[in-house]
């Protein structure tokens, strides 16, 4: 049985009920877009709070609090994660959700709209090629660390306004050691399982980069 939006609100208990409404939304919008641009896999789509609603919630177990304003960016989000669950837990955050696959923005452009984000921006192009500066850069699994942190390495504002450093807040699964050597990166990695139950996190962490 897989699970429903109720582990959402089991392990995020303050959401209001716009939040909880939101969150709820997406297991109809999702399947919805993916059936006519696959952003999720068909099997992993049953599945979509555990493994992507409330993986890309991880974040927000390491960094609870941010101040609004802040700015953050989601490198190769794909359909949306982890920025577009991440929006909704921070309306008052602005995301910058891109990707280098156009089909992809418009599944994301379609569910935030769907669900009435009105925090979220998304673009079809290269992390390379922006101009702005964020306060943190947030993906998941896109490529290995020494090939992602040169994408973004210019991209942080100078100046701190949350309680952790401007970084690179990064989901990862599996044995990061030789990753995190090979990147020559000051990595921390705060292990998933200590936040959520299921034998899924078991293996997979946040990795905070300070930048």
């Amino acid at each position: 049985m897989n699970p429903t939006v109720d582990i959402i609100y089991k392990y995020f208990p303050k959401l209001t009920p716009a939040q909880k409404e939101q969150f709820a939304k997406l297991e109809e919008v999702y399947p919805f877009w993916n059936d006519q641009i696959n952003v999720v896999s068909r099997k992993d789509i049953e599945s979509l709070y555990l493994k992507h609603v409330l993986h890309s919630l991880g974040i927000a177990k390491f960094v609870t609090e941010l101040t609004p304003g802040t700015r953050i960016l989601d490198v190769g989000t794909g359909g949306g994660f982890p920025g577009i669950p991440l929006a909704i837990l921070f309306p008052h955050v602005h995301f910058h959700l891109v990707d280098s696959i156009g089909k992809k923005i418009k599944v994301v452009r379609e569910v935030a709209e769907a669900i009435g984000l009105k925090n979220v921006d998304a673009d079809h192009i290269r992390a390379e090629q922006l101009d702005y500066k964020y306060d943190f850069v947030v993906s998941r699994a896109v490529t290995r660390l020494a090939d992602f942190a040169p994408w973004i390495r210019n991209k942080f504002e100078k100046k701190d306004k949350n309680a952790i450093p401007n970084g690179i807040l990064y989901l990862k699964g599996g044995d990061l050691k030789e990753e995190i050597k090979e990147s020559k990166l000051k990595a921390e990695l705060h292990s998933l399982s200590s936040y959520f139950e299921d034998e899924f996190f078991d293996t997979k962490y946040v990795v905070y980069v300070p930048m």
